[in-house]
Parts: structure tokens; sequence; C-alpha cells
């Protein structure tokens, strides 16, 4: 079929099954007849198992990073097969770049164009649930009077989506580890110099050697286009405005030439990397990443499986009706490890330190791990010439009682001192800090203790899918003015003058004396679910 004829909407209504399976994205159609799982002609080079932590099914070419991602729900292939032969562009949005199909489908599976008044609409049930959280969002209080960042995340709890929220604030296991991230600030107490000049202040910084207007960058966190539409563009224009860095994630919901082509001129963004067991995918990945002008690369090592997101996974177990599940176990679908197994799949889990020189043959970016855990592995990253690691557990998302990456960085700076006589912060190798971050002070603390900048990723979440750009450039308004008074409060006309005798971290591994009480944090944690009874009453 020609690419340039335009098909009829009564046409692509025809191809509505299992046997032949078109699709409408964005004016176009497509046939993704034989990426459903279950077909006799299914081709596993092109289709991977869901890549992602969203339970998705994934096109990937031979020549992309995996981007093209349907929802699965109870039935595998379910959600694909609800838009066959309609638009499916308003399911498709949220969650792909918007290049992602017509770059990673065959050339012979683009039908062409589709007139789109002949289209069968899909109904869009409105639920109760969904009318009440329209209203909530319609409610939220103004800007001006959102005044930290929990206040981000109290509101973006009330007026996302449910399953988005459960996606962005799920954690592994019990979510003791995610609690831990911040409770660990509270561990730390400050040491203040008085009697010194801080009628001017000044908190930029140098972040492998590129300027920062604040020791902290925007961390990559996954999916931004289910919290907003324009997903993680909200965070590139944010940093352009404020002068911060910006860390691209591998599984953004924009593309990666979106996010660069968003970017100012001669603004500094990182990348994080997942890195795929097809290493030649990794390296164009990489490569073409340098070639964009990309600053610096972190490979994710705390990733080799998906932790259990519960909160999460509590979500992918809702289905249509109850008959759904039975026809889901009839057919195999382990949807409580798919994930697990999915990520596999994806990233791999043979990942050693012997790749590391492999790495540094195909870019000359300055290579940073992300995700060290502890401070052997720090040494050994410094030993193999890396520049720098961050100290982080994925957020809590992985392995539940992993430490803290501030606990962590304590007995980093130690260890390396000892064994290699560094002193931190230390320009040819940087230690950054993640998760639990929600205050200035606690950016200045992991500052004091040695780290060079602390990544910040929920919070910025929260921010733009409660207010969208406005959201972040609060957010970051917000943690400059805390900055410039938590400077002067310290004795600290710069960054520089926050030494780790202004801090007393005594108490930093007293996991049992977290601060009692701790109420302000505790509205806005969700805590732990259980298993509900469904709803089997008939429908009328």
């Amino acid at each position: 079929m020609s690419s340039t004829t335009t098909l009829s909407g009564k046409e692509v209504a025809k191809h509505n099954s299992r046997e032949s399976c078109w699709i409408i994205v964005h004016g176009k159609v497509y046939d993704v007849t034989e990426f459903l799982d279950g077909k006799p002609n299914y081709q596993p080079s092109m289709l991977q198992q869901a890549l992602s932590e969203q339970f998705q099914i994934t096109l990937v070419s031979a020549h992309a990073q995996p981007v093209f991602r349907f929802l699965i729900t109870a039935g595998g292939s379910r959600i694909i097969l609800k838009y066959a032969g309609k638009d499916a562009t308003q399911e498709y949005d949220p969650i792909h770049p918007p290049d992602a199909i017509t770059n990673n489908l065959p050339p012979e599976k683009h039908l062409g164009p589709v007139d789109l008044d002949t289209v069968e609409k899909v109904e869009v049930k409105i639920t109760d649930e969904e009318k009440a959280r329209q209203q909530r969002a319609a409610a939220k209080p103004p800007l001006d009077e959102i005044l930290n960042l929990h206040d981000f995340e109290a509101i973006a709890r009330q007026v996302m989506p449910e399953k988005a929220w459960a996606y962005y604030s799920s954690a592994a296991d019990d979510e003791i580890t995610n609690r831990e991230n911040h409770a660990a600030y509270h561990r730390i107490w400050f040491r203040p110099r008085v009697l010194r000049n801080v009628t001017k202040v000044d908190w930029s910084t140098t972040i492998l050697g590129h300027r920062s207007r604040m020791p902290l960058y925007i961390t990559a966190t996954a999916l931004g286009k289910l919290g907003h539409p324009d997903g993680e563009l909200n965070l590139t224009r944010a940093a352009a405005k404020h002068g911060v860095i910006q860390m691209i994630p591998t599984l953004a919901s924009c593309s990666f030439d979106e996010i660069m082509d968003a970017a100012q001129p001669g603004q500094v963004q990182f990348f994080q990397l997942y890195v795929n067991k097809d290493r030649s995918v990794t390296k164009r990945i990489v490569q073409h990443a340098e070639k964009r002008g990309i600053k610096g690369l972190f490979i994710t090592v705390d990733a080799p499986q998906l932790g259990r997101r519960e909160k999460d996974m509590r979500m992918k177990f809702e289905a249509e009706d109850p008959s759904e599940v039975s026809k889901a176990g009839s057919q195999g679908v382990d949807r409580s490890q798919g994930a697990a197994r999915a990520i596999s799949s994806f990233i791999d889990p043979g990942l050693e330190w012997a790749d590391i020189d492999w790495f540094k043959s195909i870019t000359k970016m300055p290579l940073i791990l992300k995700g060290v855990q502890c401070w052997e592995d720090a040494l050994m990253a410094y030993d193999a010439g890396l520049a720098g690691v961050v100290l982080s557990n994925h957020g809590g998302r992985q392995l539940d009682f992993a430490r803290s990456g501030i606990e962590v960085l304590v007995e980093v700076v130690a260890k390396l001192g000892e064994k290699r006589g560094l002193k931190f912060p230390n320009e040819k190798f940087q230690l950054f800090v993640d998760g639990g971050v929600r205050r200035a002070t606690d950016v200045l603390k992991a500052i004091a203790l040695g780290a060079t900048a602390v990544g910040i990723g929920r919070p910025f979440l929260y921010a733009f899918s409660s207010y969208g750009f406005e959201g972040v450039d609060k957010a970051l308004q917000i943690l400059h003015d805390e900055f410039e008074m938590n400077l002067r409060l310290l004795g600290a006309p710069t960054v520089k003058d926050i030494v780790p005798g202004m801090v007393d971290a005594s108490s930093i591994s007293s996991h049992g004396s977290t601060v009692p009480g701790d109420r302000l944090y505790d509205s806005n944690y969700e805590s732990m679910q259980h298993a509900r009874l469904r709803d089997i009453a008939p429908k009328l």
C-alpha cells in the first residue's frame, strides 16, 4: 500500500484483531500485527519484553534504543488490541517520544495518512474518581502559596492520576530505604560560624568542569509525560533558566534529540545510561550523545534487575473486569515478576569492572558510575580512572535496606582519604549523592561532607506534575532562596566555605535514632498498601 494514500477510518477499523492489527498515531496508520505477543511470526529481535519499569512492550530497531512502549495490563497485548483499528494517540503520547513509532517501526509498516474525520473515536469514560481528581486539580493552591519542596509532593499526591502517582512515588519492598534516604539527613547537625561577612553570598559551583549556579543537578527520572504532556522538556527549560545541569534519562518520554533541541545554546547536559546487552546499541547511543554535546556519561550500575515496587505493582493488577485476571493466568502472564524479567532483558546483568576499558574506548566523555553503595566500589572506580561516582540507591527503588547516599558518603570520604590520600571535594574524582533531598540544607550537609553536588529527582517530577514548567521554576527558586539564607546563617560566603567542621555527622549510622514524629514527611509519604477486595458487584 502506498504511504501517500489517504486511508479512510472505515478501512482502518476493519483491522482490529490479532490477525490484522492497525493503529493510528498522530494521523498516520501503522501495522503492528506482527508485534503482538503470541503471534506465529513474532520476531524476538524486533520485539523485546517490557524494557522499562512500567510493564511495557518495547519495539526495538537495530539502530535505536528501546523507545516504543504500550502499557500492558492483564492480557499482554490487550491494551494494543483495545485501540486496534482506532486512534491510539491519546494512549501513546504520555509515555512515548513523538518520533518513536516512525523511527522504530519498519517502513513497510507505515501505511499512510488517515482522514481523521472518518475515524471512529475511542470512547473515554470519565469515572467518578477521575472527576474527583479533576476537581482537586482545579482547586490546587496558587504557586505563591507553595513554600517548599514538600508542598509540591503533597499537591501532586492529590492531583496526579493514581497510577502515575504510584509509579513516581513507589519504592522497593517495604520502602524502608526510601524513607531512610530522607531521614538520614536528620541525623546530621550544623555547627554554624559567626561574625563573618556574609553581605554577599555565592552558592555557584563547578561540576565536572562546568559552572552551575547551584551545587545540584536535576537527576534522571523516567517517563516524564506520565506527569505532564511536556515531560522532560519542563526540566530542560527550567534548568536553562536557572543555570543548573539536567541529566537526561535513557527512558525519557521525550526523545533524546527533542530534549537536546530544546536546550539553550551552551546549556550543559549529562546523560544517564542503562547498558544494553547488545553493546553495538549502547555504542551508538553513547556516541550520538557525545556528538550532540553531552558533557558527562552517568552509567547506572545498581539495576541489573528491577526491584519490587509493590505500590506500582498493585496498579497493574487492576483489570477492567475480574474475567481479565483469569484470562491472564491462562496465558501464563505473571505480572508480579514480569517487570523484573523485562528489565533483565534490556539491561546487561553481566556488566562488570572489566567493561570500563571498553567505555573508555568508545567515548571521551567523563565517565561516572551511578549507583555506588560502598567505599570499596568507590575506591575501585577511582583506581579505574573514572571521573567520579554517584552514591545512590536508585531512590530506594532497588534493594530495600540499602543505606542512604549521604551515609555512604561519610565512609567513602574517610576510606579514600585513608587509602589514597584524597581530600574532598576533589576535582579529579568527584563524589555525588542523590536520594531524599528536599531542602538546600540537605545539599549543604552533603557539600560539607565532601560531595561536589547533589542530584534531585522526584521533587521536580512532583513540581511539573502539579504545575508544569512553572512548578519546576518555582522549585528551583525556592532552593535558590534557601541557599542564600542558609549560607548566611552558616557563616559561609561561598560553597568553598562549607567545610567538614560546619557539620556534626557522628550519628549518621545510628539508624534507630531518627528524629521522632517527623509529621511533615509522614503527611506526604504514602503508607504501604495491602491487597484489597475486588469489586465484583454487577455493572449496570
